[in-house]
């Protein structure tokens, strides 16, 4: 998978601008807030058709207009391939693939196999459940599009069930039978994604200590635990077990959508006891996991961005992932930094063609 040219028009800071591409290492440098990580977000959105650092689309169109138009040319096994992504205020966003707009969003969602590491992967460890959720649910979904379907699915029931609850406590009424609809839905979509996340992470467990080994040197030992009360009790069980909670909060209040993924180093939670150097290190290793999966998955290497990926880390550990990348493994990639003058002198001991931007 290769990205030739890149055409932004409206795009965050960007008016206007034309990028075309090394086949390997393309570097975007300059001083911070000249858009080097929008350059990024911008094959992000290509990708994904959504911005990985801003959910609120319209924040993404320049503040003097009124749309944005992405517009990428890639060659995917050997063949061309233009995808255009654009919105206007007060529109609805729109994704084209050669020309035709996408009737479904998630239609795309793997088209463009992608890797994204970046300072903002930190909310992986800081934050709740739902992102690290959302990161399970992005790896499988862009190599499996039932399982994409599903999510959506359960999403949909789980607003409903959701609803009927707020209407049952404002009413002061309840309906078991209607309910039990609700729950039954639940069960079958939520069964089917418990079963893929469990199956996923049996095989992306093992690629990603592998991959933390060869960065850290086999300094710490880590793990990923998958929580989930389905390993217990099926849903369909748990959901009638927790009825007099729910009505009370109304809102569902279990299910696959308080699943979790639980980051240790040494057996203790990483957020508490590791350095910004070993959690960086854990969360770069998630991404080259991610990457290795989708590729054996899909059998095409994903894009790969690197946004301020020297931040925070001790050299031996930038050796280690240069020397990672330094691979036939990987296809075309893509670097933010600061510093030309580090880039550059870093790229050049992969001994692979690559162009620098400067921004």
């Amino acid at each position: 998978m290769n990205l030739n040219s890149l055409s932004l028009v409206n795009y965050k800071n960007f008016e206007s601008q034309v990028f075309d591409f090394d086949a390997k290492i393309n570097c975007f440098v300059g001083a911070n807030g000249i858009g080097k990580t929008n350059a990024l977000d911008a094959i992000y959105h290509l990708a994904f058709g959504k911005s990985y650092f801003n959910p609120i689309a319209v924040q993404n169109i320049n503040h003097n207009a009124e749309f944005f138009v992405v517009d990428g040319k890639f060659t995917k096994n050997e063949r061309d391939e233009k995808i255009i992504v654009s919105l206007k205020r007060g529109n609805k966003k729109v994704i084209k693939k050669n020309g035709k707009a996408y009737e479904k969003f998630s239609e795309h969602i793997g088209f463009i196999p992608l890797v994204i590491i970046s300072p903002a992967d930190r909310n992986l460890i800081i934050e709740g459940s739902d992102t690290r959720r959302k990161f399970i649910d992005s790896v499988i979904s862009q190599s499996d599009k039932n399982y994409l379907a599903e999510l959506i699915n359960y999403n949909k029931v789980l607003t409903q069930r959701n609803a009927l609850l707020k209407y049952f406590a404002l009413n002061n009424t309840f309906n078991a039978d209607t309910l039990a609809i609700y729950n039954e839905q639940l069960h079958t979509y939520g069964s089917v994604i418990f079963k893929k996340r469990d199956a996923f992470l049996q095989t992306f467990i093992p690629i990603f200590k592998s991959r933390y080994e060869a960065i850290s040197q086999n300094k710490e030992a880590i793990d990923l635990t998958y929580k989930s009360d389905l390993f217990k009790i099926e849903l369909i069980d748990l959901l009638a077990n927790n009825i007099n909670k729910d009505k009370a909060l109304q809102y569902t209040s279990v299910g696959t959508h308080k699943d979790d993924l639980v980051f240790l180093i040494d057996d203790f939670p990483i957020k508490k006891f590791g350095s910004q150097g070993q959690q960086k290190s854990f969360l770069i290793a998630l991404k080259l996991a991610q990457f290795d999966f989708i590729k054996q998955q899909s059998g095409v290497s994903p894009i790969l961005l690197l946004d301020d990926i020297f931040d925070k880390l001790d050299e031996s550990r930038v050796s280690q992932i240069i020397s990672l990348v330094d691979d036939v493994h990987f296809g075309q990639i893509f670097i933010s930094d600061t510093h030309a003058e580090r880039t550059e002198d870093v790229i050049k001991q992969t001994h692979q063609s690559y162009k620098i931007f400067k921004l």
